[in-house]
């Protein structure tokens, strides 16, 4: 069918009184950077009402914790010192990426530490709280997490899977070769694991030993559809730094390395348009409706780095919207610039279809890739008076704009007639108020519609003029 023009065939009372199923997963917006100097984030919300947030402070001395309503709140949140590392022996140096949990009814902390006598002899470690706020209750030493093989390890997270608790980590064993692979076991508490570990991802590709380093490391999970997502960093942790992911069925053996299969290449990436550099150590959390699936991470603003990345304390925290391909696979996208998140608009009339750019012309496609041609940034408009714009999320500085009534993406060039033609007031959808309809600033009255799956800028007189130029915000 051919959108606006196949639809006009249909009765006006169709048109008048058909109605796009609401978003599953409406859109969210949040402003990049969350948190400055913070590395390796981890944020767990909890039942209580409230995000929690840890990461690395780049002294490596401490853990912290803050805690808001809102993952935005965490921002400007009080931030308290949990522990502290001790001043000799074990838990004393390279206090790195903790992670907190609520593990039937207590709060843990799950962290890797070094030996004051020697800091790369690093080994995961658990705290324990009993105190409903872990800001502000005890925290006792659990220990470290005893592995079957002692040597270098660190990034601990669990997870549940089908009733089953889970440790994954990233370690190094000698009779495998340099640098850190992924393992699994179950495990019998929150600080004990059991049974024989699986080792389920070892650096082999180049994009997982780019920069000089053999890493997989940061694992982190997501489950949804029937399956487990297991997220984990590659590479250097400089601008190389990078994501890649392992998949395996729910109802699978998860201790069989033979379940998981291993993307191709990174599924998240530096992007020099966005200004991002070397994403990874990532976790999951979800929005404040829970609709919608956050993917939270650390990355830098640029690329080159003066002397040993890890003395770098500028990697900071950042969050945005995951969406899942029709297959049930997450896609990430790319590295989104800073300040505002953005948004998808799906067509109200056709909903599996959105607003993207394709060869820089406007239209709605479904199954788009790459996924930021099909994202953009609402922004103050640029022709000011309470408009807004429509920035790409791929192209930083390209808007939205009319010309000769058609609709395409092109760079702001700084004229007046740019900023009116890229500039729109956005008015509760004309299908339905639930959604969002734009009219032309420059030219009142016409408003951004889709014909033949192109968009147009047009005068609306017809139901369905005002279904095609509706849309809702994803």
């Amino acid at each position: 069918m051919i959108a606006g023009s196949a639809t006009a065939g249909l009765s006006g009372a169709w048109a008048a009184t058909a109605r796009a199923a609401v978003p599953a997963s409406p859109g969210v917006t949040y402003m990049n950077t969350l948190a400055e100097q913070r590395a390796d984030p981890h944020i767990w919300k909890h039942t209580d009402g409230f995000y929690y947030f840890t990461a690395t402070v780049p002294s490596y001395d401490r853990i912290v914790l803050r805690r808001a309503t809102t993952i935005q709140g965490l921002s400007s949140a009080a931030e308290t010192t949990i522990w502290t590392k001790h001043a000799a022996g074990t838990m004393g140096a390279h206090i790195w990426a903790p992670e907190i949990h609520h593990i039937d009814g207590k709060w843990y902390v799950y962290f890797a530490a070094g030996d004051v006598g020697d800091i790369w002899k690093i080994r995961p470690y658990v705290l324990e709280c009993t105190a409903g706020n872990p800001l502000t209750g005890a925290w006792t030493e659990k220990g470290r997490i005893a592995l079957p093989l002692d040597t270098f390890s660190l990034d601990a997270t669990t997870f549940v899977v089908n009733g089953t608790r889970y440790l994954a980590w990233a370690q190094n064993d000698p009779a495998v070769g340099p640098g850190t692979n992924i393992y699994l076991a179950r495990m019998s508490s929150p600080w004990t694991v059991t049974g024989s570990p699986v080792m389920l991802s070892r650096p082999t590709a180049s994009w997982e030993t780019a920069g000089g380093q053999t890493v997989n490391e940061g694992p982190a999970v997501i489950q949804r559809n029937g399956k487990v997502f297991m997220t984990f960093s590659a590479s250097a942790t400089d601008s190389h730094y990078c994501m890649g992911m392992l998949t395996a069925p729910a109802s699978a053996n998860l201790l069989s390395a033979s379940s998981w299969t291993k993307s191709a290449g990174p599924v998240f990436a530096s992007n020099a348009a966005t200004g991002q550099y070397g994403p990874g150590h990532n976790q999951f959390t979800v929005s404040e409706d829970g609709r919608s699936d956050i993917l939270v991470y650390h990355d830098r603003s640029y690329e080159n780095i003066a002397g040993d990345p890890l003395a770098d304390p500028n990697r900071r925290t950042r969050v945005q919207k995951i969406y899942w391909k029709a297959d049930g696979t997450p896609d990430f996208g790319i590295p989104v610039a800073d300040g505002p998140t953005p948004v998808r608009l799906s067509s109200y009339n056709y909903p599996d279809r959105f607003v993207r750019h394709r060869d820089f012309r406007g239209r709605i496609d479904r199954d788009v890739a790459p996924l930021a041609d099909s994202q953009f940034r609402v922004v103050t408009g640029l022709a000011g008076g309470g408009t807004v714009s429509l920035e790409s999320a791929d192209f930083p500085g390209y808007f939205l704009r009319h010309k000769n009534y058609e609709v395409w993406v092109e760079k702001n060039d700084g004229t007046a007639l740019f900023r009116g033609d890229a500039s729109w007031n956005a008015r509760g959808g004309l299908a339905d108020s639930a959604g969002v309809s734009y009219e032309s600033s420059n030219a009142p009255g016409r408003y951004i519609r889709h014909y033949d799956y192109l968009l147009r800028v047009e005068a609306l007189s017809t139901a369905t003029d005002r279904a095609d130029a509706t849309f809702s915000t994803q």
